[in-house]
């Protein structure tokens, strides 16, 4: 079996991902290992090479800021550009056109790892592209409510708003804990208020399941979707 994989090997592992990843946020059982074992029979790869390249598909929801399947602990060895076509596979089974970040931030971490990186000349004028975006209609008076609600303090850490904006209101930032991408609701159970380090931790902290699980626990209005 060739080691290069195949678009339909890649769309066949998202889209059981995916799968995967909607049964566990509804509480539905599965089994990695059957399904693991149902692709490698299909493609004739072996199940733990499925198992790695599932890891792989966590590592791309990571640079999405998005929960991966508990137990697949994403796994970086992975090219930019597979890492992009993953992502774009992702949208295209979800349905949604989401913002592209991955090749760009999988190509910073690879930068990063360089032992010696020069200094880069950088782009004095930025190449401008135009794409559609999936976006999702919200309710203000829940922004409102929740804001009003978290009167200027972070709902996570009790810290104070990090500065005041130029029309004299705290700063803080609306996080919705099952995303809206995900399926989840705008509504006050599903919608906290958060400083930006916070925000930023919940999105790709090592720890952001526990720090999502003790929101819930903190604030009682909190729903699990």
């Amino acid at each position: 079996m060739s080691a290069q994989w195949t678009r339909e090997e890649l769309k066949a592992a998202v889209k059981a991902y995916i799968q995967m990843r909607s049964d566990e946020a509804n509480g539905i059982h599965f089994v990695k290992k059957h399904i693991y074992s149902e692709l490698a029979s299909r493609f004739g790869r072996t199940e733990k090479s499925f198992e790695f390249r599932m890891q792989n598909i966590s590592y791309v929801y990571s640079l999405m800021g998005r929960e991966w399947i508990s137990g697949l602990k994403p796994a970086k060895n992975i090219g930019s550009k597979n890492a992009a076509e993953i992502e774009s596979l992702i949208s295209e089974i979800e349905g949604q056109n989401l913002p592209e970040v991955v090749e760009f931030e999988a190509q910073v971490i690879s930068y990063k790892s360089k032992e010696n990186l020069s200094k880069p000349d950088g782009v004095k004028e930025p190449r401008k592209t135009h794409t559609q975006v999936t976006s999702f209609d919200r309710d203000p008076k829940v922004k409102a409510w929740i804001l009003v609600e978290a009167s200027g303090k972070c709902e996570c850490c009790g810290s104070e708003a990090p500065f005041t904006t130029a029309d004299g209101e705290p700063f803080i930032e609306i996080h919705h804990l099952r995303r809206l991408a995900d399926g989840g609701s705008d509504t006050i159970t599903n919608a906290v208020a958060l400083c930006p380090n916070c925000h930023r931790e919940i999105h790709y902290g090592m720890n952001r399941s526990e720090l999502k699980k003790s929101m819930y626990k903190k604030l009682s209005r909190l729903v699990q979707e």
